[in-house]
């Protein structure tokens, strides 16, 4: 299975904030959405960086609520990892284990076009274990 495939499932849409927004501000989107990460993107298409709620809380840690007053551009993830349409559930795996990651927007030609969690990963993989069994137990009862 590819991401193309998990997003036409699960949908496209991918929560924005700008490089200016407060951390406060993000924090209460991140809450009230129920989601763990935001891409930063001064036009909601260009991925210019990522901040994820452990990123808040890391700098929460070292630096005390003053954090919440900065603007997402000095505490956001300016090295972003990213993934295509085409990629594969197992090279996915592969890109957040590796780099211990939970989320991969998805781009493509410079533009943003979804974005893909673990548990997205996870679920669809368990899709494919049970249709390969359910296919293995159908083959195995014909033979």
């Amino acid at each position: 299975m590819d991401v193309a495939t998990i997003l036409k499932r699960k949908g496209s849409a991918v929560l924005t904030v700008t490089p200016e927004t407060s951390i406060a501000a993000v924090v209460k989107i991140l809450r009230e959405k129920r989601i763990g990460v935001v891409v930063v993107s001064d036009d909601g298409k260009r991925v210019q960086g990522i901040l994820s709620e452990r990123d808040v809380v890391r700098w929460l840690a070292d630096d005390g609520a003053a954090v919440l007053d900065r603007p997402a551009r000095e505490l956001m993830t300016r090295e972003v990892k990213t993934c295509k349409p085409k990629d594969q559930i197992a090279d996915l795996m592969a890109q957040m284990s590796t780099h211990r990651i939970r989320h991969l927007p998805v781009v493509e030609n410079g533009a943003l076009g979804g974005m893909i969690s673990i548990g997205d990963v996870v679920k669809y993989r368990l899709e494919e274990i049970e249709f390969e069994a359910e296919a293995l137990k159908q083959y195995v009862a014909n033979a």
